[in-house]
């Protein structure tokens, strides 16, 4: 579904956000030329401009999700984490956004060492430079573009410092062709060695971004125990990450419920995002989407149907400081009937008849409908946001489902599974839940 460019502005103009550029989708967004933006200090703060304007980040990493849908909700911004995603090409997200009224940091894909690229291979960094740089010549003077994200992560699981040297490489070449874009790129959490080092060699970087998740209230321990002082961006964050829970004695993580991550997502953008007012740039929150990361409703703020989690109506209270007029359902708890809840490694017989017991309320009101399926753990983890195969439901285990109990079969094969239950209202809001279990 997509809004009108009327729309848009009317929302952009409500929520505070001041950009000067056309929305008319019935034009082609580049004949009105690049959006300048620059890193200005003024009055003791860092902050960003577009075109002369004051711009906070209030954005969402999107890629696959309803990106038009962010400006809606009172954001200003989304991030790619590449250009072409196999469904939309770079023009194509740059062209929404700006039907939309968002700017996009646009994420440049770069090789990383965990995936076996060599950064001492210098043919090899140097046809990834001129392969980036196709994409930056082709998209450097779309008005819906706000920076360049150099690759994700790079100092997950890496040895070879020269690949800050590479970035560096890619963000001179940009500066060179593109001087109306802002280039940084994205660091998993911050670290005295990386921030040392690319102080020292990386000169043409505007500033870093970090990505952190439950430990991201330390924010600003992290950053001082790094030795960083000096502007940056936060281009992920969100649910608490699944190495950061507790654990199962099989060895499952336990994931928070839909609420659960709304609470802690405003806790986390109050005291992190907003504490820093002299350096933080803004944020964007991870994932305006869906995707399977040890479960397929870990991190999305909305479900593989497309529904809105709480996360998304605290998104926009956040943003615009007002709540939506409907409000997801709150799953408090869900145990399995004389057995437990997900935090006491539940094991079940194969083939026996359960009923696990739901605690929810719905602060929306309306007509609550709920459904449930029961799916193995993933047999291949991923690391580090990688491509992860998202376990089928089996079939036929789940007997009824009602928002107060869900009645079920155990699998008749051993392994460990979860049971996920999912309550929704009539407004496409869902709370969701799961509870791991083995079948010994």
């Amino acid at each position: 579904m997509k809004y009108s460019p009327i729309l848009s502005l009317l929302i952009l103009s409500f929520i505070g956000i001041s950009c000067n550029y056309n929305l008319n989708a019935e034009e082609d967004p580049m004949k009105f030329g690049p959006s300048f933006v620059e890193l200005k200090k003024t009055e003791g703060r860092y902050r960003l401009f577009v075109n002369g304007e004051e711009f906070f980040v209030k954005g969402a990493g999107c890629e696959f999700g309803p990106c038009d849908l962010v400006a809606l909700h009172g954001g200003n911004s989304i991030r790619t984490w590449r250009v072409d995603n196999g469904v939309s090409t770079g023009r194509e997200v740059l062209d929404q956004a700006w039907e939309n009224g968002l700017m996009v940091m646009m994420g440049l894909d770069v090789a990383r060492e965990r995936h076996g690229f060599d950064y001492d291979d210098e043919a090899a960094v140097a046809m990834q430079l001129e392969n980036i740089k196709k994409d930056v010549l082709e998209l450097k003077d779309h008005p819906a573009l706000l920076g360049w994200g150099i690759g994700n992560e790079l100092n997950l699981m890496y040895t070879n410092k020269r690949v800050w040297d590479a970035v560096n490489d890619i963000a001179r070449m940009i500066k060179e062709v593109d001087g109306n874009s802002v280039v940084t790129t994205m660091l998993a959490g911050i670290g005295r060695d990386e921030v040392e080092y690319i102080r020292d060699n990386c000169p043409y970087l505007d500033f870093i971004s970090v990505q952190m998740y439950g430990d991201i209230v330390n924010l600003e321990q992290r950053l001082a125990e790094a030795g960083y002082d000096g502007p940056y961006l936060v281009t992920e964050w969100g649910a608490t990450g699944h190495w950061e829970v507790a654990t199962t004695h099989w060895g499952s993580p336990i994931e928070q419920s839909s609420a659960e991550k709304a609470d802690a997502i405003r806790t986390r953008y109050e005291k992190a995002i907003l504490s820093d007012p002299k350096n933080c740039l803004g944020s964007y929150v991870f994932l305006w989407g869906q995707k399977q990361e040890r479960t397929p409703t870990w991190y999305g703020l909305f479900t593989e149907k497309g529904e809105k989690t709480e996360a998304v109506n605290v998104m926009e209270y956040l943003w615009t400081g007002r709540w939506p007029e409907q409000i997801a359902p709150r799953i408090s708890d869900a145990e399995i009937k004389g057995m437990g809840g997900r935090y006491d490694n539940v094991e079940l017989e194969k083939g026996n008849l359960y009923s696990a017991i739901v605690g929810v309320n719905h602060p929306g009101g309306g007509n609550l409908t709920a459904r449930a399926e029961i799916i193995p753990e993933p047999e291949e983890l991923s690391d580090g946001g990688d491509f992860e195969q998202r376990p089928e439901s089996i079939r036929g285990l789940v007997l009824s489902a009602t928002p107060e109990e869900v009645v079920f079969r155990s699998p008749s094969q051993k392994g460990a599974y979860r049971l996920f239950i999912y309550i929704s209202d009539n407004y496409s809001n869902t709370g969701t839940i799961n509870i791991p279990f083995l079948v010994p």
